[in-house]
């Protein structure tokens, strides 16, 4: 798949004074050896857009299904500005996946709507186990990281910084 439309080029940390926010990482510990991942990437790459660690809020929920609710949470509790979540769906032989990726999806971009703020989806949602490590770091880049650059390219957006 292409980014042949997409144009974004992300600020470099001297150019936003991210000083004053703060940013939620929701991570379903699901597929823990490729959502810790994913993890991993997203918070390095803010901090490498200029947000501190104390500026970086976690959570951790069981499953990609419980990603909307710590969403939810963490923008009433710790008053973040934005949320990225993080999870992996592999598919297996049921129907399971398509509930818990469309509940997932669904709920995600309510509590964005909800709270007037980036909700940022980082769920992995993939057909194989290789297709989710593909996209940590292998041929498909690093989905982590892209829903970090996602969530600052809305909040320059949000706060015209």
């Amino acid at each position: 798949m292409s980014n042949a439309g997409f144009h974004y080029s992300p600020p470099t940390p001297s150019d936003i004074p991210f000083n004053n926010l703060k940013i939620g990482v929701v991570t379903s510990v699901w597929n823990e050896h490729i959502t810790h991942a994913l993890k991993h990437g997203c918070i390095s790459e803010l901090v490498n857009l200029g947000f501190s660690l104390e500026q970086i809020v976690q959570s951790d929920v069981p499953g990609a299904f419980e990603l909307p609710l710590g969403a939810q949470k963490l923008f009433e509790l710790a008053q973040v500005d934005a949320v990225i979540c993080l999870g992996a769906v592999i598919k297996g032989d049921t129907p399971h996946f398509d509930f818990v990726c469309q509940g997932a999806t669904d709920g995600i971009m309510n509590v964005g709507l909800k709270y007037s703020k980036p909700c940022i989806y980082g769920l992995i949602t993939t057909l194989t186990e290789q297709q989710a490590l593909d996209r940590i770091g292998g041929s498909h880049g690093h989905k982590g990281k892209e829903a970090a650059h996602t969530a600052v390219h809305m909040l320059t957006e949000f706060y015209k910084l």
